[in-house]
């Protein structure tokens, strides 16, 4: 089985929690505009350094091998790592401004909930691979931790949702609550037992014979009986380019094409109570896996109907989040004394960089 849970949890970490490679040194004394420099910085926060070995390192974790870039696209991904590096020192700072931290107990939890179903072998090549230690995964967990205690306490706790706010929203997009036909909302993870042109998953994993795609179905019933999120393993798992990436998701399709579906995937979806899940083998030895979302039945819904109150203030509340979350992000990174030294070299230098190695602002 390929190692996909510690693959996917690895990546997110490197690229949720950048900032766990920084070495950050505060310019005691001075102001970071007339701090000394080292000629290995390439950005600097509130006189904190994030050096060209940082952005390396992170760089060396993120990148796809398969891909070869050139020098210019290169440089393009490192100068986007730095700008996230900047933006994860920033929170790190104003966690311990608000002074929040993270339990050691919370930690183990989500520790062992990234070395799930993964034998020490295993996690231990995986992380060799990546050129990380326990101590960095562990770290690095912290880090993503804390910013995510950030953004809820700086702006998931200050949003609200009025319900004139909800009945508003009713009156103007009552035709999206008109269902003309029975419907059921369902999510697929499909698994063909031959080599795909195209695969969407975020793991790579691809079954290529009748006996890898069974086993394939069985090792991700076990996972769905264990607890793990259908989104989670549809994403990681599933070889239908369309759905993949939405974790599976297919909407509402409504009866008359359910009816024109093979009798197998007909009767997995008919008259099942949503939450169900089916295991569907096709006669050519394809595997795909349906879990029933939601069954609406025809007519208007009004905000009395069970769900439609509740739909429309997570559809808000996530709105009003997105807004205030870049509004946040754009205000402390505005407030805080940054320089980006390698945008600046790459600017005076008309992108061309010999070295890569900027040089220390000149004192004012």
């Amino acid at each position: 089985m390929p190692l996909s849970k510690l693959t996917v949890a690895l990546g997110a970490l490197v690229a949720v929690s950048l900032s766990a490679a920084c070495r950050s040194t505060p310019a005691p004394g001075a102001s970071s505009s007339a701090a000394k420099v080292s000629d290995n910085a390439w950005a600097t926060v509130d006189g904190r350094e994030i050096t060209r070995d940082d952005v390396e390192r992170a760089y060396k974790r993120l990148r796809d091998v398969s891909q070869p870039l050139s020098d210019e696209e290169a440089t393009t991904a490192k100068l986007s790592l730095l700008n996230d590096l900047i933006i994860q020192d920033i929170l790190m700072a104003r966690a311990r401004q608000l002074k929040v931290d993270v339990p050691e107990k919370e930690l183990d939890t989500a520790y062992a909930e990234a070395k799930k179903n993964i034998t020490d072998e295993a996690f231990q090549q995986e992380l060799t691979k990546r050129g990380l230690t326990a101590s960095d995964m562990r770290e690095n967990l912290r880090r993503e931790l804390l910013t995510q205690k950030v953004i809820e306490q700086e702006v998931g706790a200050k949003i609200s949702v009025s319900a004139q706010e909800v009945s508003d929203f009713f009156i103007a997009n009552q035709a999206q609550f008109n269902v003309p036909e029975e419907a059921y909302h369902i999510a697929q993870i499909a698994i063909t037992p031959v080599r795909d042109a195209q695969v969407a998953n975020r793991t790579g994993d691809d079954a290529t014979t009748p006996q890898a795609a069974a086993a394939k179905a069985a090792m991700l019933m076990g996972r769905l009986k264990e607890g793990a999120a259908f989104s989670d393993l549809a994403m990681d798992y599933s070889e239908d380019p369309e759905s993949t990436p939405r974790g599976g998701d297919l909407g509402f399709v409504p009866m008359s094409r359910l009816k024109q579906a093979p009798p197998q995937l007909r009767d997995a979806v008919l008259k099942k109570a949503p939450g169900s899940v089916n295991w569907v083998v096709g006669t050519n030895g394809s595997h795909t896996i349906v879990l029933v979302v939601a069954h609406e039945l025809a007519g208007q819904r009004d905000l009395s109907t069970p769900g439609i109150r509740d739909r429309i203030t997570e559809a808000l509340r996530g709105r009003k989040e997105q807004l205030l979350r870049a509004a946040y992000l754009t205000n402390v990174r505005g407030e805080a004394q940054v320089v980006n030294l390698l945008a600046k070299r790459l600017v005076e230098s008309q992108g061309r960089m010999p070295s890569l190695m900027p040089t220390a602002p000149a004192r004012k």
